[in-house]
């Protein structure tokens, strides 16, 4: 047994592994063991896995800097430091935020191969570890490829002060995504059967993920993507996946005639459903036709029939915590922390989290009813005035360790995914499965159906719909507009994009810890 482990790292194990959908899963139990001493008992595994996913609480961090803040979405305040170097496109290689969101998903690559590595030790009765294992390395890869675009693929537990190193190079794009895949379809073996929890990888999710990636990859797969996504939508019951949405009839009326529901009334409804996915309810207030209340999170809310994967946040009120940043050397990262402080209604102290002007064009009362009330500020949104600062409010967690969860997939995204891989690359389709789907979302967000869909209205709704959620430089790049839109975004704000800035540089950390070994990206 010391032989086998005794190069796997130390973890931390935690008291309870909770396997119903129902409750918040708790990561922040501060015993540290061995992992030795974690299989030899008898949830070691499961101890294991639940390292996995507290390792990748530290991901989303600064993820919204090095992606959101790189797209035409949001804007620093401020003209020095790090926030509008970053916004600007002016980052090296020596970038603190590049480095660490490059070295936390390595982190948590390693954790997942402890278990993978050691798969055939794992109880016929807790295989579902090492599915979930296969999930987060291929998850933490997908991350890499797309933020640094040529990475290793590391496959074992690895320690990079070795020649052991040297086995694994930079691959070419193509290749990783191809590792990517085949680590996502392992995990929908294992996971195959296994009980819903939407604060653990599921089969769903890696079926959603895999067919992301084959439309992510230099050349898509489109067939394969929608082969795997029809095989969630069609059967969406029975993961018990679907929108958070107010029919008509069932909504509430805001004023008195209870016979007669106005259209403003019934946006109010949608805008109430469109908070609840993330796990926020709006304080109580309705005048002149819309809702006048402000945002809270609320933990009852944030298990939902929307969300497919998350990472749970807790709110810990203590002065006793570590934050994302604390080394392992500090006492053990609690699930007290913020996903990412500047992200939250508070962010604006640190001089981020505010919507870009051309952002407002496209996110306004007037074309986004319902999107708008709860992805906004409305009170610190001012069209009259374009030096006015507003903000986002998906979440609006009150100071720095907050307790808003970080949504890794949605149903929102499954459907407008189908569409796109039903379009395959094409300006426009008929087929009524993409219509189908499309509309669902649409019909959420109180905007009326489409007959025909194009590409450049799938790429806009995903732009409005997952705001704040860093999916728009990668949906840019996907769709093979990055260059055109952020050239054009660039040099309407002085900025400095070029088509090699599309990717983040490679870590100058991961270079000089292996000379002349790895090859920076081109631009940097």
């Amino acid at each position: 047994m010391k032989k086998i482990y005794k190069n796997i790292i130390v973890c931390f194990s935690f008291a309870t592994l909770l396997t119903s959908c129902e409750e918040e899963l708790d990561l922040s139990n501060p015993t540290a063991l061995s992992n030795e001493e974690l299989l030899q008992t008898d949830d070691g595994f499961e101890f294991l896995a639940n390292g996995v996913l507290d390792a990748y609480q530290k991901i989303p961090a600064n993820e919204f800097l090095l992606t959101e803040l790189r797209s035409d979405n949001v804007r620093a305040n401020s003209e020095n430091g790090n926030f509008p170097a970053i916004n600007a496109y002016n980052v090296d290689a020596n970038n603190g935020d590049v480095s660490s969101y490059y070295s936390n998903n390595m982190s948590t690559i390693k954790h997942a191969n402890t278990i993978i590595d050691s798969r055939f030790l794992v109880p016929e009765d807790q295989q579902y570890v090492v599915g979930e294992a296969y999930f987060m390395r291929a998850l933490c890869h997908f991350n890499l490829v797309r933020a640094y675009q040529n990475v290793p693929f590391i496959d074992k537990v690895l320690d990079v002060n070795t020649e052991e190193a040297l086995d694994y190079p930079q691959l070419p794009e193509a290749e990783v995504y191809e590792k990517i895949i085949d680590d996502f379809k392992t995990s929908i073996a294992y996971l195959n059967g296994v009980e819903q929890n939407r604060y653990r990888p599921s089969e769903g999710a890696a079926i959603t993920f895999a067919a992301k990636a084959y439309l992510s990859q230099p050349n898509p797969d489109y067939t394969e993507a929608e082969l795997l996504l029809a095989s969630v939508v069609e059967n969406s019951s029975s993961y018990g996946y679907s929108l958070i949405y107010t029919e008509r009839a069932n909504a509430e009326n805001f004023d008195l005639d209870p016979d007669v529901i106005t259209d403003d009334e019934y946006n109010a409804n949608l805008v109430i459903d469109y908070g609840e996915v993330f796990g926020n309810s709006i304080s109580d207030g309705y005048s002149d036709g819309v809702l006048e209340g402000t945002w809270s999170n609320n933990d009852a809310l944030e298990i939902n029939d929307e969300v497919i994967f998350s990472i749970a946040y807790d709110l810990v009120s203590s002065d006793n915590y570590v934050t994302s940043d604390s080394g392992l050397d500090d006492q053990v990262e609690t699930d007290s922390e913020s996903h990412s402080f500047a992200m939250t209604l508070q962010g604006p102290s640190n001089g981020v989290n505010i919507a870009t002007l051309d952002f407002l064009e496209v996110m306004n009362p007037e074309l986004q009813p319902v999107r708008f009330y709860a992805s906004i500020d409305a009170l610190s949104y001012d069209p009259t005035d374009e030096t006015n600062d507003t903000f986002n409010a998906k979440f609006p967690t009150d100071g720095e360790i907050g307790d808003n969860d970080w949504i890794v997939l949605r149903y929102a995204d499954v459907l407008l995914l189908y569409a796109e891989a039903i379009l395959a690359g094409g300006n426009s389709t008929t087929d009524s499965r993409a219509i189908d789907a499309f509309n669902l979302v649409r019909q959420r967000a109180g905007l009326e159906e489409v007959v025909n869909l194009t590409k450049d209205e799938l790429l806009e709704e995903r732009r409005v719909e997952f705001v704040y959620e860093n999916q728009r430089l990668y949906d840019l790049i996907r769709f093979g507009e990055a260059d055109n839109v952020l050239t054009a975004f660039s040099n309407a704000n002085s900025l400095f994009y070029t088509s090699e800035k599309k990717y983040l540089p490679f870590p100058q950390t991961e270079i000089d810890n292996l000379p002349g070994f790895y090859i920076q990206n081109s631009g940097y």
